[in-house]
């Protein structure tokens, strides 16, 4: 083509056997691999949206957030997060990683779940993702299926179908310093403190002051830990206003709301009882 912009008329034939002539290449941009793998796992079979955004409507252990991301370490190298979340405690209940796109980190992370959380589920739990080819995969929907679980997916190119693990991957990437890693293990070394630190001390204002784990346990025994009073108009604990209301959601009632309020030593900013509780 370009000859033909300088007006010279020359046959593919000649310029091929001058270029081997001279050692001549074209640069070829190489087929994505992960690409072709992706496309040979999808299927059709496609869930229904069964959570319709309604991530905290049903209780704990009902609705179980998945996704994947990449993770770049050691300028440009990278590899694959599988997480799957509590909808509603927002706990990080399994995670794995992998170098590659092949679907075993994704089936490992179900399976990891089931071992973890197997007795802390509810009935029916629900599994939400996207409808990427792993989430559409035999053997995934399969294990999905085997597993007593029931399949749930966004739908297609809406990540607000899925936000709340959005956001998690958003703020964990914020977080964490990949800078000193050389290799996948070094990410996993930090991913694996993250996901300690998140679920056990990364304190969230939705829910009530309280780290995802305290409030999964303030859930199911009543026990709050915090000795002063966490407020929040927004807060799930808001949500649990009566004994029935908890009941429903696996749970028993918090304490009544304050009658008057003062400025948190413990969260500045924000304001709670003035009786410790």
């Amino acid at each position: 083509m370009k000859f033909c912009h300088d007006g010279i008329a020359m046959s593919r034939k000649k310029i091929v056997r001058l270029m081997r002539k001279y050692g001549l290449a074209c640069h070829i941009r190489q087929a994505n691999p992960y690409r072709r793998m992706i496309k040979a796992l999808a299927t059709d079979d496609v869930a229904k949206n069964l959570v319709n955004r309604e991530f905290e409507k049903y209780g704990p252990g009902k609705i179980i957030l998945t996704d994947i991301t990449h993770i770049f370490y050691n300028h440009g190298k990278c590899l694959y997060l599988s997480v799957m979340k509590d909808g509603f405690t927002k706990q990080e209940m399994a995670h794995e990683q992998s170098v590659s796109l092949e679907e075993d980190f994704v089936l490992a992370t179900v399976l990891q779940l089931k071992e973890r959380h197997g007795d802390d589920l509810a009935e029916d739990p629900w599994v939400h993702s996207d409808q990427g080819g792993h989430y559409t995969s035999v053997r995934f929907s399969k294990l999905i299926s085997d597993s007593g679980l029931t399949r749930s997916m966004s739908r297609k190119a809406n990540c607000w179908d899925n936000a709340p693990q959005e956001s998690f991957f958003g703020h964990m990437k914020d977080e964490i310093d990949l800078s000193g890693c050389k290799n996948p293990e070094d990410v996993r070394i930090v991913i694996d403190d993250y996901m300690d630190y998140y679920n056990n001390d990364r304190y969230q204002e939705h829910l009530g002051g309280l780290s995802p784990n305290e409030f999964a346990n303030f859930i199911k025994t009543g026990i709050n830990p915090l000795k002063i009073r966490f407020s929040r108009k927004k807060s799930l604990m808001k949500g649990l206003n009566t004994p029935g209301q908890a009941l429903e959601r696996g749970g028993v009632a918090p304490f009544p709301e304050p009658r008057g309020s003062r400025i948190s030593p413990c969260f500045p900013g924000t304001r709670s009882v003035r009786e410790p509780w």
